[in-house]
């Protein structure tokens, strides 16, 4: 299975298709830019979901749900907001079909045309805060802090299952504020929030900064953003979380009553991440036999392939089995005893080691015996024998271990693909050499960015929270720049 997999150094963009389908995570459906979810990515996306779901509920945030339905003059009360999505919107223009006349099947039925269109919803800003008009009137209502689990239909040309679909799911935080101060401290404090999940429980490393002015979202004040690097060299932006300041709530006439009693518009803050996380998470950590999960993410943790002759051996084997797969499961470790009849052990090597899954046990007849199990670690591939009363153990180690490999090694990747480049032509040589981030000066103009955009297909991913002020030239325009930001080619 694993083994037919197109290599990455062959051509990377062939290889990812081939193993999400391979492994079985999604598949392209009868929908043009749309795709099925599988049990087995499904079940990788529920674990994300339910981790990021609790962080937001310890962070103070509550889920509600909005409509995916958004009427068309909403959109044009924020002037920026609509400019940056319409050309990626759904529309409804029609609410009944019927049967044609020629018997060829439905049609729209003309006269059920609706009075005012509406667009499939591409984010939720506008329902969301025409739905808070109604909730503030006093700053006693505030803070509002809002997340919805969701789907979102942007209307994508070149589409590539989990990067880039027409519609993807994903959740959106929407959060309204008395100050804004605190809008901006909750801001950065949900990219805090991505970065430590996408660090501690994706194994992806990430960088922390903010989107310059074109790459900012349309209608915010502020884009805060987590960037990540695959193994191409090409950069993914894994998460954002916008400063709104007060443009939704004054296009949608959010007041309330502040402490001394005047009236003020309220705060916004809006973040979110999707489905592509999931791309980062093949991305970044899988091989040429298959994907690599780390074990905080991964549906089966451990499994374990009997090997056997007939009804008999599987039987005593299932009784060995047993106690230890009741062992792990009350430590909260996911296992699956694999019994199947259909499919001969090496098969299923293969299988799992194609799905990523962390740990593999094999016993047979000569382990029975020992009393012990073969131990097959995903990430290094490598297999050692353990003694059984020291099984479990082993496991728990093991699944920290890969944990922490699976983080250090994409870690390594990218801090040996961050280059400072001081001149045009170096950048383009090594853009198209080594790849990466490429850290430069960059003389702050929208013209200059559009430029090297246009040159070389390169963006600035971010400028680093963490950048130390430093005198220089831009790379393009030779005009003076006191920071270096980060260039890349990106998904």
């Amino acid at each position: 299975m694993g083994k037919n997999l197109t290599k990455r150094s062959e051509d990377y963009s062939k290889w990812y298709n081939e193993l999400v389908m391979k492994a079985e995570l999604a598949e392209n459906s009868a929908v043009r830019g749309c795709m099925v979810i599988k049990p087995y990515g499904y079940a990788i996306w529920e674990k994300m979901q339910a981790q990021l779901d609790k962080m937001f509920k310890e962070t103070g945030h509550e889920n509600a749900y909005f409509p995916l339905f958004i009427p068309k003059s909403y959109l044009s009360k924020e002037a920026d907001h609509i400019e940056g999505f319409a050309k990626e919107c759904a529309v409804v223009t029609h609410y009944r079909l019927k049967n044609a006349e020629d018997g060829s099947g439905v049609v729209v039925d003309p006269d059920a045309k609706l009075e005012e269109e509406l667009i499939v919803r591409p984010t939720s800003e506008t329902i969301i805060w025409d739905t808070y008009r109604k909730w503030v009137q006093s700053y006693r209502d505030l803070p509002i802090l809002v997340n919805q689990w969701a789907n979102v239909v942007r209307w994508e040309l070149r589409t590539r299952m989990f990067l880039r679909t027409a519609e993807f799911l994903w959740q959106e935080g929407h959060t309204a504020h008395e100050t804004k101060e605190e809008a901006i401290a909750e801001a950065e404090q949900m990219m805090n929030v991505y970065a430590d999940f996408a660090e501690n429980f994706m194994g992806v490393p990430v960088i922390k900064g903010v989107k310059t002015d074109s790459e900012r979202f349309a209608g915010a004040l502020e884009t805060y953003c987590i960037e990540a690097l695959m193994q191409d060299g090409k950069a993914l932006q894994a998460g954002t979380s916008h400063f709104l300041g007060q443009n939704f709530a004054k296009a949608f006439d959010v007041k309330f009553a502040n402490k001394e009693g005047k009236q003020d518009y309220v705060w916004a803050t809006s973040w979110g991440v999707s489905t592509r996380l999931m791309g980062a998470l093949i991305m970044t950590h899988s091989d040429d036999n298959g994907l690599v999960l780390p074990p905080k993410l991964a549906p089966i943790q451990v499994v374990i392939v009997p090997i056997y002759k007939g009804e008999e051996q599987l039987d005593a084997i299932s009784e060995r089995v047993e106690p230890l797969v009741k062992e792990l499961r009350a430590k909260g470790i996911s296992v699956k005893f694999d019994n199947r009849d259909t499919h001969k052990p090496g098969w299923k090597f293969n299988e799992y080691e194609l799905k990523g899954v962390p740990v593999r046990l094999a016993i047979g007849m000569r382990d029975m015996e020992n009393n012990t199990f073969e131990v097959a670690r995903r990430d290094t591939l490598s297999k050692e024998v353990v003694a059984a009363d020291l099984v479990v153990d082993k496991i728990e180690t093991l699944l920290e271990e890969i944990q922490e490999n699976v983080f250090n090694k994409a870690l390594e990747y990218r801090e040996s693909h961050i280059t400072k480049v001081d001149t045009f032509e170096e950048f383009k040589e090594l853009l198209e050499s080594k790849g990466g981030f490429l850290s430069a000066h960059w003389d702050g103009t929208a013209e200059t960015e559009d430029k090297i955009k246009e040159l070389t297909k390169a963006t600035i991913r971010c400028i680093p929270l963490d950048a130390e002020k430093e005198s220089g030239k831009c790379i393009y325009s030779g005009k003076p720049s006191n920071q270096r930001v980060l260039f890349a080619k990106a998904y």
